[in-house]
């Protein structure tokens, strides 16, 4: 067996090829691409940027324009709780008969009296 293995040993060795170098460049390249790289990623950042403008430009103009629309209501409501007291007194017997003294009105079987040059 000994023999054997040595018969093994003293068959042609096995040539390795050297590793194969990258062949030298010939010139520098003139294009920085880690330069471009950045420019154009700072061009799609703008782009981005450019496309929420516009969202955020109506998002404000509709908030504005909601806190006018809420404060308009805010004076409605009062004035229509107002006018809706003005219309419920205006039933009752006792604004009526103030309102119409105000005005110089007289109450039937009363007698009107005028005084004149007084300042009101």
């Amino acid at each position: 067996m000994a023999a054997r293995a040595q018969a093994v040993r003293r068959q042609a060795p096995v040539r390795r090829r050297p590793a194969r170098r990258p062949a030298p460049r010939r010139a520098p390249s003139r294009i920085k691409w880690d330069r471009v790289g950045r420019i154009a990623l700072t061009l799609v950042l703008a782009a981005v940027l450019y496309s929420y403008l516009n969202p955020a430009i109506d998002f404000v103009k509709t908030y504005t324009a909601t806190t006018e629309a809420k404060a308009q209501l805010h004076e409605l409501q009062a004035e229509n709780t107002r006018l809706h007291n003005s219309v419920q007194s205006a039933e009752d017997p006792v604004v009526v008969g103030r309102r119409a003294r105000s005005l110089g009105l007289v109450a039937e079987g009363e007698t009107p009296i005028v005084i004149r040059g007084l300042d009101r």
